[in-house]
């Protein structure tokens, strides 16, 4: 069961890692293309597309085949694909082509989630976050070669091209040691597959959707904001995005641990007050400084609240972890990727300063949220 956990790990941070790589080179896409703000989200928002299709499906095809066939296609489709993104012929090419990552990226997610859910119901104990912690230390290492690459003037191609390699070569091992699960024969039984989710369920989506769209605006738009509005240097401006990583990696290493001590609610409340004072912080004082503070308050208060919803849907009684996974998964990683669209047709509109200050309202909802499980598990 180690190697297992170990593996699973492994898939987690390749997923952080690659989505930081070309996340922190999103400018330098930007040029590539000569698109604008707007452009740019509609490139992404393809991207959201895609991976709000497939992971309904994903749900549907790990009942029937296991989600250890799903982890690893879906991370080798997504390691061919990215190095594609500099070699697109024109925008509505390089539209399909992130529509397509977009779903391997969301079936990844779904899957490499239900493998982590086996794995804690076999230790027994409360591991998810250690999970989301790699997938943070992937984004963090993601973020500093971005820096690298930028400072050592790589070409995005060979940047790309360089951390796939390395990445496919990890993917090799992983999938000689991913829990080989089975189809589930009883699913038929228990009724359809796609269900609308609970009151308990749709709360729980809602408090992922918030924080996870908190989570994509940080991830693709903070270097953008560090270059364009506190008007740091190309190479300063990914230590921002690293900050943050950084920040949601401190906190999921430590995540299980408080969260014994303090319990779910406590800690989606602390963790909504903390993200929303330090947004607050990078937009009302948009300099270098104050920005990469403001990115490491709003990782740390982020960092375990995903993780939390994960385990409440792949534990939820009446449910396959598979099929609640998907509900909240697909609810909020929804949030993750539409994030980044929505704040760049607002930046387009107005400025980027205003579109990151409408995620300080999705930060208050997901702590008032916290607020009324925590009431309600007192009644």
């Amino acid at each position: 069961m180690l190697l297992n956990r170990i593996a699973v790990k492994i898939a987690f941070f390749l997923n952080g890692f690659i989505y930081a790589n070309w996340g922190s080179r999103l400018p330098r896409i930007q040029e590539l293309y000569n698109a604008s703000d707007g452009t740019i989200a509609l490139v992404l928002f393809c991207m959201s597309l895609g991976a709000v299709a497939g992971m309904p499906f994903t749900g549907w095809i790990i009942i029937r085949n296991g989600s250890r066939r799903i982890t690893l296609w879906a991370l080798i489709l997504y390691c061919v694909f990215v190095p594609l993104i500099p070699f697109m012929p024109n925008l509505a090419a390089l539209m399909a082509l992130y529509l397509v990552m977009g779903i391997t990226t969301g079936m990844l997610d779904v899957a490499m989630n239900a493998q982590a859910v086996m794995i804690e119901n076999a230790y027994q104990r409360p591991i998810m976050t250690s999970f989301h912690a790699l997938f943070s230390i992937g984004m963090a290492l993601g973020a500093w070669c971005g820096v690298l690459f930028a400072k050592l003037e790589f070409d995005l191609s060979a940047h790309l091209s360089i951390i796939v390699i390395v990445s496919l070569i990890a993917a090799f091992w992983v999938s000689r040691n991913l829990v080989h699960d089975k189809p589930d024969p009883s699913i038929k039984e228990e009724g359809p597959l796609f269900r609308i989710p609970n009151k308990a369920l749709l709360s729980v989506g809602i408090i992922a959707f918030c924080c996870m769209m908190g989570e994509g605006a940080m991830s693709e738009w903070t270097v953008n904001y560090m270059e364009n509005i506190a008007f740091a240097s190309e190479a300063t401006a990914p230590i921002a995005l690293s900050a943050f990583a950084t920040a949601m990696t401190l906190g999921r290493i430590f995540g299980d641990r408080i969260r014994a001590s303090w319990g779910d609610t406590k800690l989606i409340m602390f963790g909504g007050v903390l993200a929303s004072l330090g947004l607050a912080l990078a937009v009302g004082l948009p300099l270098p400084w104050t920005v990469i503070l403001g990115a490491f308050m709003v990782g740390l208060g982020l960092s375990t609240i995903v993780p939390i919803a994960y385990s409440i849907a792949g534990n939820e009684k009446g449910l396959p972890s598979g099929v609640g996974l998907a509900m909240v998964t697909t609810v909020g990683y929804s949030g993750f990727l539409f994030g980044a669209p929505i704040i760049g047709f607002i930046a387009d509109v107005s400025n980027l300063r205003i579109g990151l200050s409408m995620v300080i309202i999705l930060f208050v909802i997901m702590t008032y949220l916290g607020f009324v499980r925590m009431r309600a598990q007192k009644v």
